[in-house]
Order: C-alpha cells, then sequence, then structure tokens
C-alpha cells in the first residue's frame, strides 16, 4: 500500500510539472480582403526587390584605406548587450536544473602545553564538507516562460546590433567619400590661391608703372582674400570629418590622420532600373501627353 501511494504520488507531480501558465501565444487572426479586390491596385505590381549590398557592401568602391577604416569599425557596447542578452538565457536556463552548493572547511586545534595542572599537547582535526541540494519545480511554467522571453530579447538584441552596425559602417563611409572630396576642394583652393596670389602681383606692378588703376588692385585682393578664406574653411571641415571618422573607430582624434589623397574614384556601377523594379506605377495618359 505505500508503495503505490509513493508511485501516485511521483506521478501526480510528473503531471504537475507538465502544466503551464496559459496557453502558447498565437497571432490573433484579422479578417482582410485578397490584394485583387481593391480598385487602387490596378496596374501595380508587387516588389521584386533586388538588394545587392549585403555582406561587405564598402568593397564595391575598391578604395583599400576605406576597407581598412571598415575593418577598425567596431560596435563594442553593441556587443556587450547581446553578450548580456544571451547570458541572461543561460541563467534563467539554469533554474530548470537542480542547484547544488558546498561549503567545505578544515579546522584542527592543538591545546597548549603551557596549561597548569594538567599539560599536554594533544591535538585534534575536523573537517567540514556540509552539502545542500534544492530544486524548484517547474510546476506552472515559469521558468520555462522566462527563459522563452529571454531568448526572444535575445534575438530582437542581435537585430538591434546588426541594425547600428549598419549605420555605424553606412556613416563611416559616408565620412570619409566627403573627407577625400574636401581633399579635392583643398587642392583645387591651393592650386587658385597660388594663381590669384600670383595675378595680384601682376596688378600691383601694372599700377605702380601707371597701367592700371588702383580699383584693381583692390579687387585683386578682394578676390585672394576670399579664395583664402574658402580654403581655410574647407581645410577645417576636413579636420571634422577627420575626427568623425577617428571616433567611429575608437581612436582619439589627435592620435588619428588621414594623408590627403583627393577623390579620384569611379562610382560603382548599379542595375539599371533598381529603384522602379521595387513598385512600378503606372503614367497617368494625360500626363503622359502633357
Amino acid at each position: 500500500m505505500k508503495r503505490l501511494i509513493l508511485i501516485l504520488g511521483a506521478f501526480s507531480i510528473v503531471l504537475l510539472t507538465g502544466c503551464t501558465v496559459g496557453p502558447r501565444y498565437t497571432r490573433p487572426t484579422v479578417p482582410t480582403a485578397p490584394a485583387d479586390t481593391f480598385k487602387e491596385t490596378d496596374g501595380w505590381k508587387p516588389a521584386q526587390p533586388s538588394d545587392q549590398l549585403r555582406g561587405k557592401w564598402w568593397e564595391i568602391f575598391g578604395d583599400p584605406q576605406l576597407n581598412a577604416l571598415e575593418s577598425e569599425l567596431t560596435v563594442s557596447n553593441q556587443d556587450l548587450k547581446v553578450a548580456d542578452a544571451r547570458a541572461m538565457v543561460h541563467y534563467n536556463r539554469a533554474a530548470q536544473f537542480p542547484t547544488i552548493s558546498t561549503s567545505p572547511g578544515i579546522e584542527s586545534l592543538r591545546d597548549s602545553a603551557n596549561t597548569p595542572y594538567l599539560p599536554t599537547t594533544e591535538s585534534t582535526g575536523d573537517f567540514v564538507l556540509p552539502f545542500d541540494l534544492s530544486y524548484e519545480l517547474d510546476v506552472w511554467g515559469r521558468v520555462r516562460r522566462t527563459v522563452s522571453a529571454s531568448r526572444e530579447e535575445a534575438q530582437a538584441t542581435a537585430g538591434d546590433l546588426e541594425t547600428v552596425n549598419l549605420r555605424l559602417r553606412g556613416e563611416l563611409a559616408f565620412d570619409y567619400f566627403e573627407l577625400r572630396s574636401a581633399d579635392a576642394q583643398k587642392q583645387l583652393l591651393d592650386d587658385t590661391v597660388k594663381a590669384y596670389r600670383d595675378a595680384l602681383q601682376l596688378t600691383v606692378n601694372r599700377f605702380e608703372g601707371g597701367a592700371a588703376p588702383k580699383s584693381d588692385v583692390a579687387q585683386a585682393q578682394t578676390q585672394l582674400q576670399t579664395t583664402m578664406v574658402q580654403d581655410t574653411d574647407i581645410a577645417v571641415q576636413r579636420a571634422q570629418f577627420e575626427h568623425a571618422i577617428a571616433v567611429l573607430i575608437g581612436k582619439p582624434p589627435a592620435a588619428f590622420s588621414l594623408p590627403a589623397s583627393p577623390l579620384n574614384l569611379a562610382p560603382p556601377d548599379i542595375s539599371a532600373g533598381l529603384p522602379s523594379q521595387e513598385k512600378a506605377r503606372p503614367v497617368h495618359p494625360a500626363r503622359e501627353a502633357h
């Protein structure tokens, strides 16, 4: 009879362990009309994206310096966030298994030989090994639901990481090409400043020789100074893009520099008609005639 009671008790515990809190979540169904029943869809077609910029998309520009900078780009704060999310999954999953703990201790005692009346030199040793086993029965499925929620959160955090990674890499490529464009403008302005300085000296010589009025000298000076200001502004703009690149790759701006190199790359080939493949909208006959 006792054995039967133990068997029934164990069977009841197994049944209770299989119980969960509420049913599994399912997306509610919403009645929607078929796509071909809307009159506004006449002449439209489903989108057919042809995304070709996956993986190391920045390599299509063929710039070794840009490739080196992209390889240094890190998003360590987001990596840590993903690691924490995955660690939370393992932490919550550990609650599904028994917990075993122990705290061993060793103790040695020896009586002093200088005790009065009854001197002795006896010594004793004591070794303690406590053992603790605990296990929480997941009767209502709380632990399983917690593990499932942590797993979904880890997947969402990984998606956020990819989004931030794409944004940072796009920002780095944008800053890099803006910096190279500033290099090209500065080279042009440097040559222009040199030419205007020579023109100013020629105008001054002509004025001193009586072949040009003083207004020509003032005009040449104004032209030279305006170009010099533009040259300085471009240099400041280039420094700002250089500092932005240093921050993106995790280096102090004071210890990072890129040598000047005017932009001379040809843009990559993009398949013709790519934007129109996303969605083809019909042209109204009246507008086409107009």
